[in-house]
């Protein structure tokens, strides 16, 4: 269990380094596609931002779902103190200083949240200030086809580019396949599609990893997942394990 564990704990690792010290800065040299990634821009997907202490350390990331509201994994801020919290919206590369750097005035974590295995794994942060941009839409309950095996949808973020390597100076993207249920149950009994959904290639080679829990799912132009957790990264027969947003959809909209 530790090891099929290891992504929530590293980010949760990332999240309590990051509040007291900032990260050490991605070498420019790292190849940005060992998770399978290739470089993004926030000009094209404006709506995804980054968490962050307040000396600067990126541990998590989010999705502007509201011009003061950021959507991200109950995971990434339980126990964290709003004054503590930081969203960098606008960056790319997260050693420049462009974009806007929000502090958090609240934190909202879904009640029942416990651990990211056993659901619930979704927060909302809210802003001191609205934010001039795109947001992306939620995925509704009557979005069923969003979730359909085979969709490819996007993800996104600055985590580390292979399970417990360094992290990524800059935004990557990447698409992956969504998986049956069958297929994400046989990789992790505790799989429920009542609060989670999966994603990746069954031989592997592209996945979310550390540090870019909490960041977007995306398919049909709506945000249908938060990275949540999974057996490392881009591991054969374990694919990314996601908090299924439709469900969440009436409480995350009663906090906006």
């Amino acid at each position: 269990m530790a090891k099929s564990l290891r992504r929530l704990f590293m980010s949760v690792v990332v999240a309590a380094l990051a509040s007291i010290a900032v990260a050490a800065p991605a070498s420019a040299d790292v190849e940005p596609n060992v998770v399978g990634g290739t470089r993004a821009s926030t000009a094209d997907f404006p709506w995804v931002v980054f968490l962050a202490s307040t000396s600067g350390g990126q541990f998590c990331g989010g999705t502007l779902v509201k011009a003061n509201k950021v959507l991200t994994a109950a995971h990434c801020v339980k126990g964290r103190s709003p004054a503590a919290t930081r969203v960098v919206h606008g960056r790319d590369d997260k050693q420049s200083t462009v974009g806007t750097n929000a502090a958090v005035t609240k934190i909202w974590v879904h009640p029942s949240y416990t651990t990211a295995t056993a659901g619930f794994d979704v927060a909302v942060l809210t802003l001191d200030r609205a934010i001039t941009s795109a947001t992306l839409p939620l995925a509704t309950p009557a979005d069923a086809s969003l979730y359909k095996e085979g969709n490819s949808a996007l993800i996104l973020g600055w985590g580390t580019t292979s399970s417990g390597g360094a992290a990524s100076r800059y935004l990557l993207k990447a698409n992956v396949p969504l998986t049956s249920d069958a297929t994400c149950k046989k990789a992790y009994p505790q799989y429920s599609n009542q609060s989670m959904v999966c994603a990746g290639f069954p031989q592997g080679g592209v996945d979310t990893c550390q540090g870019d829990s909490g960041g977007p799912l995306v398919f049909g132009g709506k945000l249908i997942g938060d990275t949540s957790w999974g057996r490392g990264c881009a591991a054969a027969g374990f694919p990314g394990v996601y908090g299924r947003i439709a469900p969440y959809y009436a409480a995350i909209t009663a906090q906006l």
